[in-house]
């Protein structure tokens, strides 16, 4: 199974947030939903999660 990524940089934000995570994709849409709402103060709505998994990339596998 390919891992997925979410990446903070490719959302443009006032906090110039850097965070990177990687995992199974519920899991990196569940810890991103999260970290989007306590740190981003979006609201934990479906289309929150949709927009989260909508964004996800694979992930790359090291050189």
């Amino acid at each position: 199974m390919t891992r997925k990524v979410a990446d903070c940089r490719n959302t443009p934000s006032v906090m110039n947030c850097t965070l990177t995570i990687s995992g199974e994709e519920e899991e990196v849409v569940r810890a991103a939903s999260e970290h989007a709402v306590s740190v981003h103060g979006h609201e934990d709505t479906p289309e929150l999660r949709t927009s989260v998994r909508e964004s996800l990339e694979d992930e790359k596998a090291p050189a």
